[in-house]
């Protein structure tokens, strides 16, 4: 048994997934939860050492030999979080997340500093937003001189698990086109956004070397090796944001399909082999973790909402099912704004969830539920919307996240958005694609020329029985629920 692991770490979980690539199965996949710290100001934090505690936990529960056969190693984590290291390694404050929306003042002074949100896309090729990794160091500053004054490495999250693994500090450019701090064209730094973000310390210091990913960036040392009980000696790839494996891990590394993440927040991406900047910076401008780039909409509160309106309710994952499969298409005119957590896109990150419409025929749990459901997906579909007008065409969807297990969610997105959907076999995107990720540069070792669409092709394949295919008869009834939405989103803006 020659296997490949893929470690990603998300908001809610951390999760290893070992792939036997010979034999092509799954031969063990374990999940620890995460805490995860909140207020009302916006601050989302999580200590660093929970991270390691959980990837403690999951490879306990992997048998030996499992653990043994591993070949190389790649990482997928969330994006954005700044995780602050001081000169002995020991992380100096809770790592701030992607879905804080704590630094909003933050980003003003950047974006003022630099002269407008026009001039920050022209810099970088983004708009600069509150989740991203850039206004939580000015905030870390302000807010923590002493300790800012003690930092000697800003990393994001998955480059921490790689540092752990390996002892070696790095940064890829898919992951760190999130920061808000690269110009996506040049895949470098650009010296104007990091004298924005601090004028008097030169930060680019403190970041981690970008390298390629393409490349292992070391091997697993002694002490990983006893601390988490893998062998000394393995390769570890690269690996990336937990969207740009996920893209490894849906196939979405060739253009003409969309991949759709129903995680926690919301993600609609493409691959692009060029640069694609959006000049209203709706599209987030990323790198992909393949050498290519991956054009991206991001939405805080996707099965972030239908939990948290699943708990008033008292309504468990079995019932949500049934619950949003029993109310007709539109939710009978219910429409749920689910901005509960602030949102990104649109840009408001002090919004807050809204339901609108509520009538004694709207008011029971699965129009509740559903309608969510549907807010949610027509949040997403402003992403297809926007792409298409940045020249990026697709024939189908491909879905993953917990929302894809729901049979009813998945004819929702086929309906609302007007395309085929489809999901894989291979469930867990992000750590599935770590793991490719991880093996394309393991064969690459033997073969310079292996792209990774080869290694994705050979290695996914497609669920046909939980395809969803877009009901004619609910083309119309989304047409105006999408419209309904534009214009709710259109009156609540002043509010926030």
């Amino acid at each position: 048994m020659k296997t490949v692991l893929g470690i990603d770490l998300g908001t809610q979980s951390l999760k290893t997934l070992f792939y036997d690539y010979e034999s092509k199965r799954v031969v063990a996949v374990t999940s620890a939860p995460l805490d995860l710290v909140r207020r009302d100001d916006g601050t989302a934090e999580q200590d660093a050492s929970w991270w390691l505690d959980a990837l403690a936990a999951c490879l306990g529960q992997v048998p030996t030999d499992v653990r043994e056969s591993v070949e190389a190693i790649g990482v997928s984590g969330q994006q954005h979080g700044l995780v602050a290291l001081g000169a002995d390694g020991h992380v100096l404050i809770p790592v701030k997340l992607w879905c804080d929306t704590s630094t909003q003042q933050e980003v003003d002074e950047i974006v003022a500093a630099v002269g407008g949100r026009e001039r920050c896309i022209a810099l970088s090729g983004n708009a600069m937003v509150t989740g991203y990794t850039a206004p939580k160091i000015r905030w870390f500053k302000k807010h923590h001189a002493a300790l800012y004054a003690q930092a000697v490495h800003f990393l994001l999250p998955h480059d921490y698990i790689n540092w752990v693994l390996t002892g070696v500090l790095a940064m890829e450019h898919g992951d760190a086109s999130g920061t808000g701090l690269m110009d996506v064209r040049t895949r470098q730094w650009s010296q104007e956004m990091l004298r924005a973000v601090d004028p008097e310390r030169e930060i680019e210091k403190c970041l981690p070397p970008l390298v390629r990913a393409d490349e292992f960036i070391g091997t697993t040392t002694e002490a990983c090796a006893r601390r988490f009980g893998l062998p000394a000696g393995v390769p570890v790839s690269a690996g990336g944001g937990d969207n740009m494996m996920a893209a490894i891990g849906t196939g979405n590394v060739r253009p003409g399909m969309l991949t759709m993440s129903l995680g926690s927040s919301g993600t609609l991406y493409a691959h692009a082999d060029a640069p694609v900047i959006d000049p209203k910076g709706n599209i987030a401008a990323f790198c992909g973790s393949t050498g290519g780039w991956l054009p991206l909409l991001c939405t805080m509160n996707c099965t972030l909402a239908t939990e948290l309106m699943r708990a008033p309710l008292d309504v468990d994952l079995d019932e949500l099912e049934t619950s949003i499969a029993g109310v007709p298409a539109g939710s009978n005119g219910l429409l749920v704004l689910p901005f509960f957590n602030g949102e990104r896109t649109p840009d408001l990150p002090k919004a807050r969830g809204s339901v609108l419409g509520l009538s004694a025929r709207t008011s029971s749990k699965g129009h509740l539920l559903r309608a969510t459901v549907e807010g949610a997906t027509y949040a997403l579909k402003f992403g297809i919307e926007e792409l298409r007008g940045l020249g990026i065409t697709a024939t189908e969807i491909v879905l993953t996240g917990g929302g894809a297990n729901s049979a009813t969610w998945r004819q929702i997105v086929a309906d609302v958005c007007g395309l085929p959907v489809t999901v894989l076999e291979q469930e867990e995107g992000a750590a599935f694609g770590a793991a490719l990720q991880a093996l394309w540069v393991l064969q690459r070792q033997k073969d310079p020329s292996l792209a990774v669409a080869d290694v994705a092709a050979e290695h996914l394949t497609r669920n046909e029985q939980a395809a969803a295919l877009p009901n004619p008869a609910h083309a119309e009834i989304y047409t105006r629920g999408y419209a309904a939405y534009q214009r709710a989103v259109a009156h609540i803006a002043p509010f926030y």
